[in-house]
């Protein structure tokens, strides 16, 4: 049996359109009144129709989460802290895995505009989305360039590349490889592998650029490639731009007899809460979670309020090392 309004109304003992502005949250009601109405929803476990509340004009408090998929420790806990945040700020998430399948995260984006979402979060890795063009929902990027107008969030990755291998020059690295992306993407990640090329130029050193990231890739391939370096390159450093990179390179060289850090030293790119509790001994780039969380939904919600408000293309939050045993 479908529970409806009206049955709330005459379980709290008001009428209908008392229910309907305590839902809405308009008018002036007295908070007797308001704790009569939820305590009525909550013991019919009534759920206002969000898609209903949109029709009639008025948010539907859904925001859809557009990300590569959450099985990697980085981009889970990203979204943990962002549906924690919306959800203390009156919100509910959808949850779109768009993996590395452009097709899927257009779908995501047509099911999102047609549940009337409130707005999009999105970290996705797919290329040639003209759909966020014409989206004219609010949208916040996370480290991705989606389209003009569209904020992007993320950290100073030409400070955090920088960082990274003055960290492996500094404990006497010369020969610095980087193992990175394909750098395809007009992605600010990118700027990690400009940051490892500044510093090197600086101090007159030869790059030794590794491209073998990606999302959709078996481990065991990474783990092939990484072996193939490991055996055919005189390396003493390695930047990895994400840390389950570095600890598969730091598994590799235990399967060779190579010691970490005396003949090779390695630091990571991400410090997620994962990887600092399990493998602590990981130098890395921590980037700022909580920030990101805070910062990319206040200005969602500055959107949401105002879909003309003015916003900076750019929000970048600095990093810091960690410094492990690997390095």
């Amino acid at each position: 049996m479908t529970i409806k309004l009206t049955d709330v109304a005459k379980r709290a003992g008001v009428s209908p359109t008392t229910v309907s502005r305590v839902i809405n949250n308009y008018g002036s009601l007295s908070q007797k009144t308001i704790d009569k109405v939820h305590q009525a929803m909550e013991e019919l476990n009534y759920q206002p129709n969000s898609l209903a509340r949109s029709l009639q004009g008025k948010n539907t408090q859904l925001i859809g989460l557009i990300f590569p998929t959450v099985a990697i420790p980085f981009f889970g806990e990203l979204v943990e802290r962002l549906e924690s945040k919306l959800f203390e700020l009156g919100y509910r998430s959808i949850l779109c895995d768009s993996a590395n399948n452009k097709e899927k995260e257009r779908d995501y984006l047509k099911m999102l505009t047609a549940n009337k979402v409130d707005g999009i979060i999105a970290g996705a890795h797919n290329l040639g989305i003209d759909e966020y063009e014409n989206i004219k929902l609010p949208i916040i990027s996370f480290d991705r360039f989606l389209a003009e107008g569209i904020p992007i969030v993320g950290s100073d990755n030409f400070q955090g590349g920088y960082l990274a291998t003055e960290n492996l020059y500094l404990r006497g690295a010369r020969n610095i490889a980087i193992l990175t992306g394909t750098q395809s993407s007009n992605s600010p990640t990118n700027q990690r592998y400009h940051g490892y090329l500044a510093f090197l130029k600086e101090h007159n050193l030869e790059p030794k650029v590794f491209n073998i990231h990606s999302i959709s890739r078996s481990t065991t391939l990474k783990n092939i490639d990484i072996r193939r370096i490991l055996e055919n390159e005189t390396l003493d450093g390695v930047f990895c731009t994400d840390d389950l990179t570095a600890i598969l390179v730091y598994n590799q060289c235990q399967e060779l007899g190579i010691s970490v850090p005396e003949t090779l030293k390695i630091i990571g790119y991400d410090g997620t809460d994962f990887v600092q509790n399990y493998f602590p001994q990981l130098s890395t780039i921590v980037q700022p979670m909580n920030d990101y969380a805070e910062i990319i939904v206040d200005l969602l919600l500055q959107r949401i309020k105002n879909k003309e408000k003015q916003l900076d293309s750019q929000y970048l939050l600095p990093v810091k090392v960690h410094q492990g045993k690997t390095s």
